[in-house]
């Protein structure tokens, strides 16, 4: 038997984090998925998927998503009930994320949607904002010591001078 759910979409909300009594975390958060085809308006209309997530990979999806943020959530179809407050019983629906992938770049604030910025700023390789490997600096104007000449494609096909003591076997 096999239960495999593969979605890509856009978080219609910001996630909601929340930790169980013992200090699991799990967020959840809805997808909206467009469908491949096309309503007699010629409208394409989105299917509204609810998803959860638990522990490390929760505070990181609350952290890095928020609405809007384009995600690949790779999971599990489960249903699960419970006694409502009007005493009947209420299904629930929804995708239990294995693995959620971030789609785009992270975007700073005062930055538009789909703007380059390779990493979310302070992460690694010391303070350099949101520049970017290839010298075009975002708000801060931090050129953290790339240029355009640091482009790692740049002489492709081309010999490359490495000495024999810069190998690690």
């Amino acid at each position: 038997m096999m239960n495999r759910v593969l979605l890509v979409g856009r978080l219609t909300k910001d996630p909601d984090l929340r930790y169980t009594p013992n200090g699991v975390a799990v967020a959840t958060f809805s997808l909206a998925v467009n469908r491949t085809y096309t309503n007699q308006q010629g409208e394409r209309e989105a299917d509204f998927i609810n998803c959860v997530i638990w522990r490390k990979q929760a505070e990181n999806v609350a952290n890095f998503l928020k609405k809007g943020s384009l995600a690949g959530v790779d999971g599990r179809l489960q249903t699960r009930n419970y006694e409502g407050q009007d005493g009947k019983r209420v299904y629930v629906t929804e995708v239990v994320a294995e693995n959620v992938q971030f789609l785009e770049p992270r975007s700073s604030a005062g930055e538009q949607r789909g703007s380059f910025n390779p990493q979310p700023s302070g992460a690694g390789f010391g303070n350099q904002g949101s520049q970017n490997p290839f010298g075009q600096s975002g708000n801060n104007g931090n050129n953290a010591g790339f240029t355009r000449n640091d482009d790692p494609f740049a002489n492709v096909g081309q010999p490359i001078d490495i000495s024999d003591d810069d190998l690690p076997f």
